[in-house]
Parts: C-alpha cells; sequence; structure tokens
C-alpha cells in the first residue's frame, strides 16, 4: 500500500492542473449551449428542496451505531434498502425510485460519511457500514429486507448479505464487488496507454483508487473545488454526458464539496485493504443475486459468481458506470423483474 500511496501523490500533480483548468469560462464552454451551469451556490439542492420532486417519499434521519444516517422512504410493499457510492449521494436513484416505489417500501440511505450522515472519523470498513444499515433497519421496524447497492453502496450490500444472511431477502449489486485481492493487482500505471477521456472498451484506469488512499492530501487539494474531479469522472464513465444534468451535479458538488466530506468518503477507500481481509472471512450469499453492470460487468462476474450459488448477472447496455441514472428504465425493470 506504501507503493499505492508514494504513486497517489504523483497523480495529485495532475489533479491540481485539472482543478485549474476547470475556471468558470471553461465550465461554460463544457455547458450544453442551451442549459446554463448549475453550481450547488445558485441552487437550492437541499434534501429538503429535491424530496419534494419526489411525490411520496420523505426524508428521515436515525441514530443508529453511533452515527446519524439520513435517508429518504417512500413506497408501499416489503422494504427494498437501496446504497448508493462515490462520489453521488441517495439521489443516483431518482429516477428509478418512483418506479420502484410502486412495488416496494423504498429507502434510500446516505452511508456513513455521505452527503446529510455524519462523518465520523473512523468506521468507514464495509463491515461496519452494514452494521450501520442493520440498525437502521431495525429501527425502521424491519427484520428482513431486499437490499440494493451501486458501487461503493454494492460492497456495502454483500457485507450486509454476508453478515445478516436472516436478514436478507434478495441482494442487487451494480458496478462494484466487495474489495478482494483483485484489487491489489490493479496497474499504477495505464497498461493501454495514454489516459482517453472516455473509458471506451479499454480497461478502466481506476487512479482515484490510489489517489484516495493518501490521508490528507485530496482534502487540501480539491476542497471548494470538487466539481472539477466529479467532471472528470462523470465524462470518463457516461455514454450519455446528460444522463447526470447540470442539476445533478450541482447536488453531488454540495454534498462533497467540503473538507470534510472528502475526508469522510476517502475513508471508504483507505479501509480496502481491512475490507479484503474481511471478505477472506466470508463464505457464499445464501440469498438470490442480481449482478448489473457496464465497464464492471466482467470483472463483477468474475468474483461474484464463486460467492452466489443463485446469482442473474446482466449486462447494463449502452451505459457506463453510472447505471441508475444512465439506463435507469432497464434497471428499474430488471430489479422488479429479479425481486418479484
Amino acid at each position: 500500500m506504501n507503493i499505492i500511496k508514494k504513486s497517489a501523490l504523483s497523480l495529485s500533480v495532475a489533479l491540481i492542473a485539472l482543478i485549474a483548468a476547470a475556471s468558470p469560462s471553461h465550465a461554460e464552454t463544457a455547458a450544453p449551449a442551451h442549459r446554463q451551469t448549475v453550481s450547488a451556490k445558485a441552487a437550492d439542492v437541499s434534501d429538503e428542496t429535491l424530496v419534494k420532486s419526489l411525490p411520496g417519499f420523505r426524508n428521515g434521519y436515525a441514530e443508529v451505531n453511533g452515527v446519524r444516517l439520513h435517508y429518504v422512504a417512500g413506497g408501499q410493499g416489503e422494504p427494498l434498502i437501496l446504497l448508493p457510492g462515490w462520489p453521488e449521494t441517495w439521489w443516483t436513484f431518482h429516477k428509478i425510485m418512483p418506479e420502484l416505489s410502486r412495488h416496494y417500501t423504498v429507502i434510500a440511505v446516505d452511508l456513513r460519511g455521505m452527503g446529510g450522515s455524519t462523518k465520523p472519523r473512523d468506521g468507514y470498513d464495509k463491515k461496519t457500514m452494514a452494521h450501520d444499515i442493520r440498525a437502521l433497519v431495525t429501527a425502521l421496524g424491519y427484520d428482513k429486507v431486499n437490499i440494493a447497492g451501486h458501487d461503493i453502496g454494492s460492497a456495502v450490500a454483500f457485507s450486509y448479505a454476508e453478515n445478516f444472511p436472516q436478514a436478507t431477502a434478495k441482494l442487487v449489486m451494480m458496478e462494484l464487488p466487495h474489495p478482494d485481492d483483485s484489487l491489489l493487482t490493479f496497474p499504477l500505471l495505464p497498461v493501454q496507454g495514454p489516459v482517453t477521456e472516455k473509458v471506451g472498451a479499454n480497461r478502466p484506469y481506476l487512479w482515484w483508487f490510489a489517489f484516495n488512499q493518501v490521508p490528507g492530501l485530496p482534502e487540501q487539494l480539491l476542497a471548494g473545488h470538487i466539481r472539477a474531479e466529479q467532471n472528470w469522472i462523470y465524462k470518463y464513465f457516461l455514454v450519455d454526458d446528460q444522463a447526470i444534468d447540470q442539476h445533478d451535479r450541482a447536488v453531488y458538488e454540495q454534498a462533497y464539496n467540503s473538507a470534510d466530506a472528502i475526508r469522510a468518503s476517502n475513508g471508504w477507500y483507505q479501509t480496502f485493504v481491512q475490507d479484503i481481509a474481511d471478505n477472506k472471512t466470508y463464505g457464499k450469499v445464501q440469498s438470490p443475486v442480481l449482478v448489473l453492470g457496464g465497464p464492471a460487468f466482467g470483472w463483477m462476474k468474475k468474483v461474484i459468481t464463486p460467492r452466489a450459488d443463485q446469482l442473474t448477472a446482466l449486462p447494463v447496455e449502452n451505459s457506463g458506470h453510472f447505471v441508475t441514472e444512465e439506463q435507469p428504465g432497464f434497471v428499474a425493470k430488471t430489479m422488479i423483474d429479479f425481486l418479484g
């Protein structure tokens, strides 16, 4: 891991140039001509305002496992927990929540360190975060739930199913498996040559996995400038750049733009070594598992297949990493068909 940290320091130099390039004039040029760039400073992107755009949903908070978790709940039927990932919040599910709520009681949660939830100094390993969600589920009066996650949320959902099999009905994983030894084989240099602005058919170059390992430095570079990094990630991982529009980007900018938020979210990455060790103690998932993936589909299928006897794995066509925002219709329908 020392090698990763040293390489990440060199990556930070490139990131400084990236931030410098993101001047207001540059941002306006990059925005669609018919729509001005919306920043968190110019828009009301509070959870209170966002939830008003989703009829039937409400904000909630719960003190559980030493943290205060924010969640958005609505719908009727069996409970379905939705867990988001980096660099987003519960809002990543806003396009699929209305349809899902016709069939289930949907509960989209900001993870420990994310959005409206508190940001403690520790506890960012996926097992502890799974205990957060289990405590929330119990506090809300549920025993057994369906659970789905995207990115970091997918890893937490897997840990939930492993640690609480009796409390897991079905598991949906999107665009990230639980950390395992395969993470330790990721190259520090792009093996396929210079990094392109779009991932395309190439193996993703996950440089931020290393950069986010470095304690303290990302906060100094990115606080107040997080939009530059986020825009790079969206450009790289979206087939359709407008699938995450300027309003959505303002939501995520506000959620991650402070030093405290950057520190907390990087904690999800800095615990990967512990997650890998925990993964070695896990057996097979007892519940049925659905895997949905864009660029990560092949990796996910390879990693999860040995861990799930009841596995359904489907690629999300014409989509990058953010499948719930780029192909919400397909994702919602596939989840409903799988969950029943």
